[in-house]
């Protein structure tokens, strides 16, 4: 039986992009390939708020579970589900246990109208293997609609492509591809890559979901928009505001509308962040 080494697995509402207000449930995976230190820095610098804290929990093994967690107003504000000196609050987990969890936590333990969503860390970097199995489990064949959050740089295997191929025939595939600019503090050519994104269109509906907050982020947005354009991406594309914490994304978010609307680009919110202040599990 698959295992997946699971960071958060909670219900609520999903806050971005496409499916905004839909009830959710949400699967984090842990691991990523990027760290995004950029998020709510000066141009150039890094945080260092998720390092401070990974080293006080590596000496005194300071937090015993994820909502012990200090928030992050700068950076990537899903840390500990990446940063190896947190991997000790993500559990494996098999299929069993996983959608055992599930089936306590939606409404009516069965699957309605709700949506799943798997996020990370990065969900597409090594637990596509494990998928199947999750997926093909008798308590989720009620399961209509599945996301994706990825940054875009994971080309699918051929084993999980072939598979999510036949998922599709009855059921709706979605990735929300949040491709990271320059002000994440990766790098343009590890980050901005149009042609995995391409091929997540083959199997699903694929969008676009650039984080930003000023006017060089958008013109860095629009660079890649005609970089994914030219390689055949078909896409929408929406435009969200940097801010994890509430003073960050207050200081963002209407700007952010305002540059959507005068470029004609879809505006994404994070509910999340004003409903729930982003705490770990919203």
């Amino acid at each position: 039986m698959s295992k997946i080494k699971i960071a958060e697995l909670f219900y609520s509402i999903q806050g971005e992009g496409r499916y905004m207000g839909v009830p959710s449930v949400f699967l984090r995976t842990f691991g990523c390939n990027f760290k995004c230190a950029g998020f709510g820095m000066p141009r150039g610098e890094t945080s260092h708020e998720a390092t401070d804290l990974a080293a006080t929990h590596t000496m005194i093994r300071a937090f015993e579970k994820y909502e012990e967690l200090p928030l992050v107003s700068t950076g990537c504000d899903s840390y500990a589900s990446w940063h190896p000196d947190f991997k000790d609050l993500s559990p494996m987990m098999d299929s069993n246990g996983i959608v055992n969890r599930i089936m306590e936590i939606l409404p009516y333990r069965r699957w309605e109208d709700e949506h799943l969503v798997i996020t990370g860390g990065e969900p597409l970097l090594g637990w596509q293997r494990a998928y199947p199995d999750l997926l093909d489990h008798d308590s989720m064949h009620g399961l209509k609609e599945i996301t994706f959050e990825t940054n875009g740089t994971q080309k699918l295997t051929p084993e999980f492509k072939e598979y999510l191929q036949r998922w599709r025939a009855q059921r709706e595939i979605t990735f929300s591809v949040s491709a990271k600019l320059p002000c994440s503090g990766e790098r343009w050519e590890e980050a901005i890559l149009p042609e995995v994104v391409c091929e997540y269109e083959q199997v699903g509906t694929a969008y676009l979901k650039f984080v930003i907050a000023t006017e060089q982020d958008f013109a860095d947005a629009e660079r890649a928009t005609e970089e994914y354009r030219a390689a055949g991406f078909k896409g929408h594309v929406y435009l969200m505001p940097v801010g994890g914490v509430e003073s960050v994304y207050a200081l963002n978010n209407k700007n952010v509308a305002l540059l959507a609307m005068k470029h004609g680009l879809r505006y994404s919110d994070r509910l999340q962040v004003p409903l729930f202040k982003n705490e770990w599990g919203t």
